[in-house]
């Protein structure tokens, strides 16, 4: 049975892969740490190009109307 850290390690994961499928445009060099709260962004989001935050960060920016 999975405890509380497996679920929310999936729900962070889940709302990674749907952050990313928001992205419409994708375009120069991701930065390494978000430019928000400057964490860490992962290699698999950094890959797409452009990424400036971390999934969290960006879905508060989203949330207030930024893209």
């Amino acid at each position: 049975m999975a405890d509380a850290a497996d679920r929310a390690a999936e729900l962070i994961e889940e709302r990674e892969v749907a952050a990313l499928a928001a992205r419409t445009q994708f375009i120069g060099e991701s930065e390494t740490h978000c430019v928000e709260c400057d964490d860490e962004i992962p290699e698999r989001r950094r890959a797409l190009g452009g990424v400036t935050r971390c999934v969290s960060c960006q879905e508060i920016h989203e949330a207030r109307g930024g893209r």
